[in-house]
């Protein structure tokens, strides 16, 4: 498992500490934040809540915040956001996250060209996990060193939920 490390030192008492803080790397696949915007009472809503956490780093790319664009506005009228409430939410997303440059030297991999997609920006990224609710959509990554896990097996890693 590949977890960064953000270098911090704090002197108490004159004595030196390391406070560095594990970082797990993810990628989250559109169905999650789709579903976060849809709804305030599930797990990808708990994790879109906490998307700026120090205990993770999220990883995007122009192409996958393209996606995430484009199928929340195929879903504008489940999810009752306006426009400009959209735009903040991404523009938000684009701020935190990590971006990366893909140049898809390898599809396809997986069934899905847009899972290809995932698959290739958390190779790039050298990501932990992706997560998703479509684990069965990620068969064989193992091979990448990366794991799927949905927005609940997450949550319970980071202890936000037992």
């Amino acid at each position: 498992m590949k977890i960064i490390f953000d270098q911090q030192i704090d002197i108490f008492d004159g004595i030196e500490y390391n406070t560095a803080v594990k970082r797990y790397k993810i990628v989250i696949d559109t169905n999650v934040i789709v579903s976060a915007l849809k709804s305030r009472n599930g797990f990808s809503y708990r994790l879109l809540s906490i998307i700026d956490d120090d205990r993770f780093l999220v990883n995007i790319s122009v192409p996958l915040i393209l996606e995430y664009e484009d199928a929340i506005r195929r879903e504008k009228t489940k999810i009752g956001l306006s426009k400009e409430d959209i735009d903040s939410i991404l523009d938000y997303i684009c701020f935190i996250g990590e971006q990366r440059t893909i140049y898809y030297l390898w599809r396809p991999h997986l069934k899905d060209p847009k899972d290809d997609m995932i698959l290739e920006l958390a190779v790039e990224s050298e990501s932990d996990f992706i997560i998703t609710f479509n684990k069965g959509d990620f068969e064989g990554i193992e091979k990448f060193s990366l794991k799927v896990l949905t927005p609940k097996e997450f949550l319970k890693l980071l202890g936000e939920i037992k």
